[in-house]
This record gives C-alpha cells, sequence and structure tokens, in this order.
C-alpha cells in the first residue's frame, strides 16, 4: 500500500483574521499613545482652536499615515482574500480602500511639512523622510497605472493580464516599504521624544511590534490559497 501524503497546507483565512485583530489593536494603541499620552489631537482641551494648533498638526502625522496609509492600505492589499462576492466586488473594494490610503498619506505629509514649516524645522532630513516620500510617490504611481490599466475603459485585456503579476509585486513591495517607513518614524519618534524605560516607550515599542506583524500576516494573506 502506497503511503499516504500529508497536506500541511495552511488556509488563508485564520491569517487574515489575525490581521484584522491586529488593526484594531494598532488603533487603539496609536489612540491611546496619541490622545493620552501626547495630547496631539487636543480632543480633551476646551479650546476648539487648539484642534487645528501646530501641535495637532504633528500628531496628525503618525495617525493618517498608520491607521489610514499602513493598515487601511494592508486591507486593500487584502480585498480579494477577505471580501465576499463577485470578482468585480472585491475590485471595487480594493481600489477604493488604496484610493483612502493614498490621500490618508498625501494629508499626513502635508500635516507634517506644515508643522515643519511653522516651527522652523528642515524637512527631509531623515532616512524615514525619505522612504516616505518615496512611499508615497510610488504608492500615487501603482495607483494610476492600475486606475488606466483596469477601472478606466479601454485597456486591452491583453495588456491587463500582462501588467497583472507586475502590480502585485510592486504592490506588495510598496506595502513593504510603507511599513518600513512607519517603522523608522516610530524610531525617530522614540528618540526625539527620550521616551526610555517609561510606559509611553512600551506603547510605542508594542505599536511597532503589532505593525510589522500585520505587515508579516498581509504577505502570508497574499501568497495562502482561500480554503
Amino acid at each position: 500500500m502506497a503511503p499516504r501524503k500529508s497536506s500541511y497546507q495552511v488556509s488563508a483565512t485564520p491569517v487574515t483574521i489575525f490581521a484584522h485583530l491586529l488593526v484594531v489593536a494598532v488603533t487603539v494603541l496609536l489612540l491611546v499613545w496619541l490622545v493620552d499620552k501626547r495630547e496631539g489631537l487636543a480632543f480633551k482641551s476646551d479650546n476648539q482652536l487648539k484642534i487645528f494648533n501646530v501641535r495637532s498638526f504633528k500628531q496628525l502625522h503618525p495617525l493618517l499615515m498608520i491607521i489610514g496609509f499602513v493598515l487601511i492600505g494592508g486591507e486593500a492589499v487584502m480585498a480579494y482574500k477577505t471580501i465576499p462576492g463577485t470578482r468585480r466586488a472585491q475590485k471595487t473594494v480594493h481600489w477604493l480602500l488604496h484610493l483612502i490610503a493614498l490621500l490618508a498619506g498625501v494629508i499626513g505629509i502635508y500635516a507634517v511639512f506644515k508643522f515643519h514649516h511653522e516651527s522652523g524645522i528642515p524637512n527631509m532630513y531623515t532616512l524615514h523622510s525619505w522612504l516616505g516620500m518615496i512611499t508615497i510617490c510610488l504608492y500615487g504611481l501603482q495607483w494610476l497605472l492600475a486606475f488606466f490599466s483596469y477601472v478606466f475603459p479601454g485597456a486591452e485585456i491583453s495588456a491587463r493580464g500582462s501588467f497583472l503579476p507586475w502590480h502585485s509585486f510592486f504592490g506588495l513591495v510598496i506595502f513593504f516599504l510603507a511599513i518600513c517607513t512607519a517603522e523608522t518614524g516610530l524610531v525617530q519618534k522614540f528618540i526625539f521624544l527620550g521616551l526610555f524605560r517609561d510606559q509611553e516607550a512600551l506603547i510605542v515599542n508594542f505599536t511597532g511590534l503589532l505593525i510589522l506583524l500585520f505587515g508579516i500576516s498581509v504577505g502570508l494573506t497574499v501568497v495562502l490559497p482561500t480554503t
């Protein structure tokens, strides 16, 4: 009798569930950090004008870049594995989530440039800022190419098929660039704020760790089959 073959194939479903839980965890940690520890969003202020002050723009940057750009961008990458329904519905959700992520990223970069300008701080002087600008530019270019290839009418079927592997590959590359940018941004905050042996330091470190796990989970979701 021939030996029975064992299958070690893992479904993407539990990985996507774990990724969704990480989205919730990162969002909670980030809000606790910015609102409770930094008070950067000024939700507790009696002065409504404080919501729009310089410090608020500074703290809007990590909020928009992590929740809006990284987490929603990751959800967009996983849309074909997580959204039930037709392929067309999955593509629509995928495209819209990427659009939201791109808009959040643009506003987040505007916020930090505004903060630097009003505080007299030079721009683009760290590795984090370089990675961030490269990532947002590539993200925008990827979105435009995908729009004119798959959404805007007129693209040939053969051209779409030829572009698809490159679209998927560069999509993952850009997503992991976003993860690297977020991690370097947290390290930069950690150093600049002097967060050593402090409860705030634990929040920042755990946020960075969960973002890394989220990136790994998104990558696994893409390569694993749905069963």
